[in-house]
């Protein structure tokens, strides 16, 4: 699903680089964040590469509603993340640093803000 061999993320995905794999299905990889900003740091990435919310195609519209359906259930399988912050960062200007699509999902107490 993957097709960007100089996006990190995308690397992930294929697992050519390690991360620790929280969950995943046939379109989204949740993986730990390496720089928690929260107790509970998890990245939510659809395994199909998309720049940003910017570059949503006709095609990806459902990939959003599939992001969100793994936050609610990350959210109910740990009691400690029953509340949490789901953000995403569309550009440079605004923080994002990876250019491959993902959420951050943020719960138990916050270690330092964005």
């Amino acid at each position: 699903m993957t097709d960007h061999t100089d996006c990190v993320f995308c690397a992930i995905i294929a697992g050519t680089i390690p991360a620790t794999i929280i969950a995943q299905n046939d379109d989204i990889l949740v993986i730990q964040d390496i720089a928690p900003k929260a107790t509970i740091h998890y990245l939510i990435l659809p395994k199909k590469h998309i720049k940003d919310v910017q570059s949503f195609g006709p095609r990806d519209c459902c990939i959003a509603g599939k992001m969100f359906k793994m936050a609610q259930q990350l959210s109910q399988e740990d009691p400690h993340a029953h509340e949490f912050r789901l953000l995403i960062n569309s550009g440079y200007t605004v923080g994002q640093r990876v250019f491959h699509l993902h959420a951050h999902f943020l719960a138990g107490a916050i270690i330092s803000e964005f």
